[in-house]
């Protein structure tokens, strides 16, 4: 009798299995695609691409600034490279520790190129000096449903300009 009523459990739970769904976790339809692309931000001047719009509390910190950022991508770490894209976003003091660490959210919006109309919403932490690692939480265009992370590091650093060469691993529909 008892191998009656398991035979139909049984037969049951392996049907239920078969139709299981993974929830997102499956490979259909997804791309990886690794993108090269090189920061330059210029701090002063006329063509200044990140505004303090709130400076910090405490003079010797960058803890509670805020700044804006619209800066160049471009192709290359030369100046004269083919630009690509702007990032735009904001970049908070946010450690009250000795490293100054910073909280970023960019946009990498791409206005040229394979990617041109398309977007990576990226975002994390930052200390300046470092290697930077941070998530690609989003995107647009040929990038919707983006996933990945990205590896940024410091080129150049001259008074008033910084370069950051970007490796981007992103996982995308």
């Amino acid at each position: 009798m008892a191998s009656q009523i398991a035979r139909p459990i049984i037969l049951f739970s392996i049907l239920l299995l078969s139709l299981h769904k993974t929830n997102g976790n499956t490979s259909h339809g997804e791309q990886m695609t690794h993108l090269r692309v090189y920061f330059h931000e210029t701090f002063t001047g006329p063509k200044a691409t990140l505004v303090n719009v709130i400076q910090a509390a405490k003079n010797n910190s960058a803890f509670g600034r805020v700044g804006v950022i619209d800066d160049l991508l471009l192709e290359g770490a030369d100046p004269n490279s083919k630009l690509i894209g702007r990032a735009q976003g904001l970049v908070v003091g946010a450690s009250m520790e000795e490293d100054n660490g910073l909280l970023t959210t960019l946009n990498f919006v791409f206005t040229d190129g394979p990617y041109n109309g398309s977007t990576l919403a990226i975002f994390g932490r930052v200390v300046l000096g470092t290697v930077i690692e941070r998530t690609v939480i989003g995107g647009t265009g040929q990038f919707r449903m983006a996933r990945g992370y990205s590896i940024g590091k410091f080129l150049s650093s001259a008074p008033n300009t910084l370069i950051i060469e970007f490796d981007s691993y992103v996982w995308h529909h």
